[in-house]
């Protein structure tokens, strides 16, 4: 019998052409969906991990104002460098209500490669 010597390697992403798993080509694409995994999941969505997430959605609701955006900025600092803190390093978030939404942008370094990107997250 021949030995299989496929592996899973991450990150993944769905081809989604063929409907299949293939290896994730942009890293930075990866780690900007796991910011996004860990900022917009909120506590106690996850059933086996009830402490998991930034719960961002909901600072929309709070009181639109800047210290609810400190507030914000805050709680997404913690969550990323308690659930990401392996892969970056958050060095500055800044949230800024604006009617019904919330915008966030983060700066973070790629801790493997050590380069600086950004994310902006609009939150309604």
């Amino acid at each position: 019998m021949a030995k299989s010597t496929a592996r899973l390697k991450f990150p993944l992403a769905v081809d989604q052409g063929l409907g299949r798993l293939r290896e994730e080509p942009n890293p930075d694409a990866y780690i900007q969906q796991l910011i996004r995994q860990v900022i917009l999941t909120g506590p106690g969505e996850r059933v086996h991990r009830p402490d998991f997430g930034g719960g961002l959605r909901r600072h929309v609701f709070a009181l639109n104002s800047f210290g609810g955006a400190a507030l914000a900025e805050t709680t997404v600092y913690q969550a990323l460098d308690r659930w990401l803190g392996a892969l970056i390093r958050v060095e500055k978030v800044e949230a800024t209500p604006r009617d019904a939404t919330l915008d966030v942008a983060i700066t973070y370094v790629v801790l493997a490669r050590g380069t600086r990107q950004y994310l902006n997250v609009e939150v309604a």
